[in-house]
């Protein structure tokens, strides 16, 4: 039975409680940016808190409040912890036109695939996940990330689909999802919908996560299908009945997933030069901006 099980202790000792931030600064440290329920996954993962199902609330709940404390006494920092579902709209505003040179070289991202004979886009089932992805797939390969946020809505697919077919090129769509009767049927409407809509340019896409084999390779925490999902029952004649969250795969982990994929259509040495330009022009972006004023 774990120490921090919410059905065996209701309420840490110091000593405990010390021993569990630890563990927390160092599970956060080593997979940023993450989430808080990747975070609690992991914690999972090592035993720090029960996985009794009688706790499981009152432990996501432990975790994140360990984390909230972290963070407010400045000994995590608060980028480390991403939320992908909270959006401000606003507009973007400049102290002046020295500052708007900067932001505007700062902003400046090369397109590293306008003359690639392909396209490659990563799509991803949830918000909280866009946060562990965004490092690699825009900052690193100026990709775009697609959100679903669950099952995509009649507009958000068929548009995605337009931009394809009016790009004309082969689209490999790299899809992460859960391993749960939505998270399978999800990737399975992308792909149909992409591919009807982009036609007729091809579509070739490719869920990463998450699967039966990563289950077993991370060993990741399952559990049971929702038997009240509409789904469910297809699920459990392919599948079975244990599901798994795409949230229980390491961050890091996931990030590597993902950078194999997009590395498959694109030359790394390529990729170097490319950021050696984009640095070149962003730094003449700010002299003649600033030449100008």
């Amino acid at each position: 039975m774990s120490v921090y099980g919410t059905s065996a202790v209701k309420r840490l000792s110091k000593v405990q409680t010390a021993e569990l931030e630890k563990h927390l600064m160092d599970i956060a440290r080593d997979e940023q940016p993450t989430n808080v329920r990747g975070m609690y996954y992991m914690a999972m993962g090592e035993g720090l808190v029960d996985k009794d199902a009688q706790g499981k609330r009152n432990n996501y709940m432990r975790v994140q409040g360990r984390i909230l404390r972290l963070r407010r006494d400045g000994r995590m920092p608060y980028h480390w912890i991403t939320d992908g579902s909270r959006t401000v709209y606003r507009y973007n505003r400049f102290g002046g036109v020295d500052d708007f040179a900067d932001a505007a070289a700062h902003i400046y991202r090369k397109d590293y695939w306008v003359d690639s004979p392909i396209r490659v886009e990563v799509w991803v089932e949830k918000d909280a996940m866009a946060g562990k992805l965004v490092p690699v797939v825009r900052d690193e390969f100026g990709l775009g990330l697609y959100v679903s946020r669950g099952f995509a809505s009649e507009t958000y697919l068929p548009e995605a689909g337009v931009q394809i077919r009016y790009d004309g090129r082969p689209t490999y769509v790299y899809l992460l999802t859960d391993f749960d009767a939505s998270g399978v049927e999800i990737a399975e409407t992308v792909e149909r919908e992409l591919v009807k809509h982009a036609a007729p340019a091809d579509v070739f896409v490719e869920r990463l996560a998450t699967t039966p084999e990563q289950i077993k390779e991370y060993r990741l925490i399952t559990q049971p299908v929702t038997r009240t999902n509409s789904r469910a029952r297809r699920f459990i004649q392919r599948f079975g009945t244990q599901t798994a969250e795409l949230d229980a795969i390491p961050a890091t982990e996931v990030r590597r997933l993902v950078r194999a994929a997009i590395e498959r259509h694109i030359d790394p040495r390529r990729l170097a030069l490319l950021r050696l330009v984009e640095a070149q022009e962003r730094d003449g972006i700010r002299a003649l901006l600033e030449a100008g004023v």
